[in-house]
């Protein structure tokens, strides 16, 4: 006896589970925005556990943001593939670059767009200096502190050449775990003879050759000829406020606003 909907049970495809990991990444304000490792613990642990996936596709479209919490979602990734057997394949729309790529790295395999930018392996820190401006309108800067060093790098007074020096004791070490990370991800896939690890990004097909990414395809037709044309797909995505859902919070705009300029670094419109 033919049952169709017990045949359509029995016969049903092999699933993917989708985590969509899109825009700059840092902590999250009272408006729940940025990708951070707080709001994706319970998306990530979904995708992994629910529904016996064979699969976990990363959809990263992300121009970075903070070196913590690219490493503590990446971490959480891995270890959950590991502790699963998952294969984790990573997939760039616009944009992987900084912590968009130290996300990447997290898949077993990277797969890219022609126009996709990846790379950006550096670290950044950047300001504005507005010591003349005070002057010229004749403000007076107070600050007291307990402390000497409370007022490093303070915008309102000319930069120290100690304080430089400290700052960079705090960035050369983030560089020096973000190259770790790639290096033990990308292993000898990276590319002999060119440092790789200067801040310098690239368009997907050079990304390859370079070894930052292991080939040319798109998520739904590189899954379905992994896995079979009948082959489905459950996307896993984090909740957000009703406010944001709707854009209506001052939170939300600013976000909008920082994520757009942090994606055009990358010529990319976010």
């Amino acid at each position: 006896m033919h049952v169709p909907f017990l045949s359509r049970l029995i016969h049903r495809g092999p699933r993917v589970s989708v985590v969509r990991l899109h825009g700059a990444i840092g902590m999250a304000g009272r408006g729940g925005g940025g990708l951070n490792d707080a709001a994706l613990a319970p998306v990530i642990e979904r995708a992994f556990r629910k529904g016996k996936p064979v699969a976990v596709a990363l959809s990263i479209n992300s121009p970075g943001g903070s070196p913590v919490q690219s490493s503590l979602i990446a971490a959480r990734i891995r270890r959950l593939s590991e502790e699963t057997g998952t294969p984790v394949h990573a997939f760039v729309e616009d944009v992987a670059a900084s912590g968009g790529y130290w996300l990447a790295c997290a898949g077993d395999r990277i797969w890219a767009d022609d126009s996709s930018v990846l790379g950006s392996i550096g670290v950044i820190s950047a300001g504005f200096g507005f010591h003349d401006l005070i002057d010229r309108w004749g403000i007076e800067r107070r600050v007291h502190t307990a402390g000497q060093s409370k007022s490093t790098l303070d915008p309102f007074r000319p930069e120290k050449p100690e304080d430089v020096a400290r700052l960079h004791k705090v960035l050369e070490p983030i560089h020096a775990a973000f190259k770790a990370h790639v290096t033990a991800r990308r292993g000898s896939k990276l590319a002999d003879g060119r440092d790789l690890f200067t801040g310098e990004f690239w368009a997907g097909r050079e990304a390859v050759d370079l070894g930052l990414a292991d080939g040319i395809a798109h998520l739904v037709p590189k899954m379905k000829a992994l896995f079979g044309d009948k082959t489905r797909f459950s996307v896993h995505t984090p909740k957000q406020s009703l406010f944001r859902r709707l854009g209506l919070s001052a939170e939300a705009v600013f976000d909008a606003a920082a994520e757009t300029a942090a994606f055009q670094r990358f010529g990319t419109g976010g």
